[in-house]
């Protein structure tokens, strides 16, 4: 995992605090089952995941988009043992789910961004705070 700064905690957790995490945790998972149709077979109890319409009015689709980001939240909140932190859910997702970890890589493209993207009208996203974010979810900043 990504070792941060004071200054780069700082960044992150400051912008953290400004994200809606239900709105931007459905607008990502959303835009997840739109963009990438396959993973819809995950959420095969969701109900109606028929069209991008159904898919974004889904309450249940909302209400796990939160549970998400609600969860990185989690991870923000301990950003020293982001590991430690995302190993029960590891194990669920894995273990007794069977989602494919190359599912969570296609995740990040939709969740970080948009989350970014959601914090106020100004669209506070930036290359170098993206990166920071990325770093959360295993990937290299």
């Amino acid at each position: 995992m990504v070792q941060w700064t004071a200054e780069e905690k700082q960044l992150i957790t400051g912008l953290w605090g400004k994200v809606n995490v239900a709105e931007c945790g459905a607008e990502a998972l959303a835009r997840l089952l739109i963009v990438y149709p396959w993973t819809q077979r995950f959420f095969s109890n969701f109900g109606n995941l028929s069209s991008p319409t159904a898919i974004i009015g889904n309450p249940k689709v909302r209400a796990h988009g939160k549970k998400v980001l609600t969860s990185f939240g989690e991870a923000i909140k301990n950003l020293d043992n982001i590991k430690g932190t995302y190993s029960k859910l590891s194990e669920l997702h894995c273990d007794k789910l069977h989602v494919d970890p190359e599912n969570f890589r296609v995740s990040c493209v939709c969740s970080p961004s948009p989350s970014l993207g959601c914090v106020g009208r100004a669209r506070l996203c930036c290359c170098s705070v993206q990166g920071h974010f990325l770093g959360l979810v295993g990937e290299e900043s």
